[in-house]
């Protein structure tokens, strides 16, 4: 019996049965019988609305965070203060507008967060385990992605004038933070050194080089991911005797004084690891920032280190601080990864 359901579901999961109409952007997010046009036109349609211009944006992403685990949280909440706990409200059930987004992947019901990103960031479909590209693109596949490229809302905001930043506990290169600034047939090649060889002969860049090299000039990057910006086998600043923790980069480049070289003549950039260094900064002379806190992802809160490890709330405290200075505004992408 499993085995006739493994057969009947196999299909279901060929990325060769995405429609060719959801490989096209403009099927999601285009204009007259748009997806997302139509879908907008409806709602507005339902009631009036406030339609004003927003100049900031914060975009506030819990990793995993569906409706059950919010009603977890809200029924935790509210055992907490020793009531029963479903008639609790989280602060964001008080907001007065509140939407629920389909972030499916074209090719998977239960999809992953590279796919999910490129949606809500991008306002496009996309197959699992790819980011910042189409459904033409096929996953491990480099020669399928030129071409495809989607760009997010953080290339919107940055080419609309306004200041942009992305703070995350994972790592920078991460899937939900890749989605506003790369593409990429794989989520995972978060270096050169984790790419295959047909893939690099193919021209395409590992996401942390698109990091330094597609939107130079993103004022804040803070979270994890340091050992994917060094050569391979270059020594860690926080762990230099551990191994795992070593650099990844067979180009052997150091895209931390790329990211630094890449800055124009006379803009400030700091870059910093210890969060004793992220507090002190003088964010008023500081242009450009960039702080990678561990080799890979940052380490779950109630495990942070104090002293080097700078929390989430910290993080984005400094960020929206550099990035008010901004009179047109910021976009800012916050994930609790």
């Amino acid at each position: 019996m499993k085995a006739l359901l493994l057969i009947l579901l196999a299909p279901l999961c060929s990325a060769s049965l995405v429609p060719e109409r959801e490989k096209d952007p403009e099927y999601w997010r285009g204009g007259a019988g748009g997806q997302a046009q139509e879908t907008l036109r409806a709602a507005l349609r339902l009631q009036r609305l406030n339609q004003n211009v927003a100049k900031n944006l914060i975009l506030f992403l819990g990793d995993g965070m569906g409706v059950s685990t919010v009603t977890a949280a809200r029924i935790l909440k509210g055992q907490l203060q020793n009531r029963k706990g479903e008639e609790s409200l989280l602060e964001m059930d008080k907001f007065p507008y509140v939407a629920l987004a389909k972030t499916y992947n074209t090719n998977a019901q239960v999809p992953d967060s590279a796919g999910t990103a490129t949606a809500y960031l991008c306002g496009v479909k996309a197959n699992e385990g790819t980011v910042g590209v189409s459904a033409g693109v096929t996953r491990d596949r480099c020669n399928t992605t030129k071409g495809q490229e989607v760009t997010s809302i953080l290339r919107w905001a940055k080419d609309g004038g306004k200041a942009v930043g992305i703070v995350t506990t994972t790592r920078v290169t991460h899937a939900t933070p890749s989605a506003a600034y790369a593409h990429s047939a794989n989520r995972d090649w978060y270096s050169d050194g984790e790419m295959p060889p047909d893939a690099l002969e193919g021209g395409c860049k590992d996401i942390a080089r698109q990091l330094v090299e597609n939107i130079p000039d993103i004022e804040v990057i803070l979270g994890g991911g340091r050992k994917y910006m060094f050569p391979k086998n270059a020594s860690d600043v926080e762990y230099p005797h551990e191994d795992k923790h070593r650099g990844t980069r067979l180009d052997r480049r150091d895209l931390v004084q790329a990211w630094h070289d890449a800055k124009p003549p006379g803009k400030v950039a700091k870059y910093v690891w210890h969060r004793r260094d992220l507090l002190a900064l003088n964010l008023s002379r500081v242009d450009f920032l960039l702080g990678l806190f561990e080799p890979g992802d940052m380490v779950y809160e109630l495990d942070r280190n104090n002293e080097t490890d700078p929390s989430l709330t910290e993080m984005v405290a400094v960020a929206i601080r550099m990035l008010q200075k901004n009179p047109r505004g910021f976009f800012l992408l916050v994930e609790g990864g």
